[in-house]
């Protein structure tokens, strides 16, 4: 069996499945956010009754990511409706934007939106918090109400995003009724070169296999380069899976994997026992592919879709009018740092925002020092508007007056995962998607611009 066959067999209690049956799966977690959160609970209300109690209150998380730091009031109510969910049902992994159980949370335009409008518990955009916090372990299943939820395939377990009417049934039964999917190999070997990303390998694979080219089937990622990549570098391949319109991505069990898991569930308090799935001797693949990562270049997706791959270098004569840093895809601590290191010392000559993904990551840059100087301040020097409200913010468009939101028909360069018409808001703008270390190369030259042209 495959690695996700594997999972999914477990799930089910049974000895082996294969690709195309039908089983009743078991979740180890259900995720839910603002934007799909309130739909679910009014599913599960109706299905199950309004008194009716979650399966297991330890394994519903729910975080208010999407639209959240807005003057909008509907945005407001959304989170709101968690808040009381969260407090009816006891639930002990609610990420409130705020630290008053009964209260509501409002956005001060007093403050802005740079400086700090959440409370303590606060913990940022899901994808990139569930791990962070020890939600995330090697050999469980975890649904998500959000198609990237399959960034958690990184950590060697079955994740994937459901809609609200399924995520409504998990939620009063901790089941769900899962065609096991096909799985494609991509076989990762040697090592990044300098100025190429973890953002560059999945766009590469999209680009050979087209956006629709891994429709409701398993990505699994494996083979001697893996080693070479970080556990972020894994989050944004696997996070991507869904790019091409993948089931899930996953990815092979290492010491890496065990360090990250156990120190965070250690630090978190969360479930510290799990069970990783290993590779078997003949795996039955639908598509296979070597990754050469050495021969890897800086790549963009252009628009209109993840699947349009051109090498950055080949597409300088693109102008540019802004440049986005953020997001699960493009948020994570080494992200901002590929950034910082391509603009010390350089200016932006295009707006420039960023948006870490999680409050921890805001304190990391905060607290990181170069030469006396942190790179929160490196990268403010470069003139990149930087916000302290971490969240999905512009990746998905949201309410008009979302930070860093695309509300004219501009050229936007982004670390984000998606670009399809729309999707950061005007929907005449258009979205290059590539590698943080590319969007701050860009936004020095107001144009796509290789990154290898600024690396030491």
């Amino acid at each position: 069996m495959t690695l996700t066959e594997k999972v999914l067999a477990r799930a089910t209690g049974k000895a082996r499945v294969e690709a195309g049956e039908n089983v009743w799966v078991s979740a180890d977690i259900l995720m839910t956010h603002d934007v799909c959160g309130p739909g679910t609970i009014g599913v599960f209300k109706r299905e199950f009754g309004p008194k009716a109690r979650v399966w297991d209150r330890q394994k519903v998380v729910i975080m208010p990511d999407h639209y959240i730091f807005t003057a909008d009031a509907k945005s407001a109510r959304n989170v709101d409706v968690l808040r009381e969910f969260a407090r009816e049902q006891g639930l002990p992994y609610f990420y409130d934007v705020i630290d008053e159980p009964a209260g509501h949370w409002r956005f001060d335009p007093n403050r802005g939106p740079v400086k700090s409008q959440h409370g303590s518990r606060y913990a940022g955009v899901c994808h990139a918090a569930l791990p962070q916090k020890g939600h995330t372990r090697p050999g469980e299943v975890l649904f998500g109400t959000d198609s990237h939820t399959c960034t958690a395939g990184a950590f060697n377990e079955f994740a994937t995003g459901v809609g609200n009417t399924d995520a409504g049934f998990v939620m009063g039964t901790g089941k769900l009724l899962l065609k096991v999917p096909a799985s494609m190999h991509f076989r990762l070997e040697g090592r990044l070169s300098p100025g190429v990303m973890a953002k560059d390998v999945i766009l590469h694979c999209i680009g050979e296999i087209g956006f629709d080219g891994a429709t409701y089937r398993a990505l699994q990622f494996d083979g001697p380069g893996v080693a070479s990549l970080s556990i972020e570098d894994r989050m944004t391949i696997a996070n991507m899976a869904i790019e091409a319109g993948g089931k899930n991505g996953i990815f092979e069990f290492d010491d890496q994997t065990e360090s990250w898991v156990n120190g965070r569930c250690r630090l978190n308090g969360t479930l510290s026992t799990y069970e990783p799935v290993e590779r078997d001797q003949h795996e039955d693949f639908v598509f296979e592919m070597v990754v050469e990562l050495d021969r890897l270049e800086p790549t963009v997706a252009c628009h209109p879709n993840p699947g349009q791959r051109k090498l950055a270098r080949e597409l300088g004569h693109i102008k540019l009018d802004r440049a986005y840093i953020g997001s699960c895809t493009g948020g994570k601590s080494s992200d901002f740092l590929a950034a910082a290191r391509t603009l010390r010392g350089r200016h932006v000559a295009i707006d420039t925002f960023g948006v870490p993904a999680t409050p921890e990551i805001v304190g990391d840059l905060q607290t990181t020092l170069w030469d006396g100087k942190s790179v929160w301040q490196i990268l403010v020097d470069a003139g990149v508007q930087m916000t302290e409200n971490a969240g999905c913010a512009a990746c998905l468009g949201g309410p008009v007056d979302t930070f860093g939101r695309v509300n004219a028909p501009l050229k936007c360069i982004s670390a984000t995962n998606r670009n399809f018409p729309g999707r950061m808001g005007h929907k005449d703008s258009q979205v290059f998607l590539a590698s943080p270390a590319t969007v701050a190369a860009s936004a020095i030259s107001g144009r796509i611009t290789d990154p290898r042209k600024y690396c030491d």
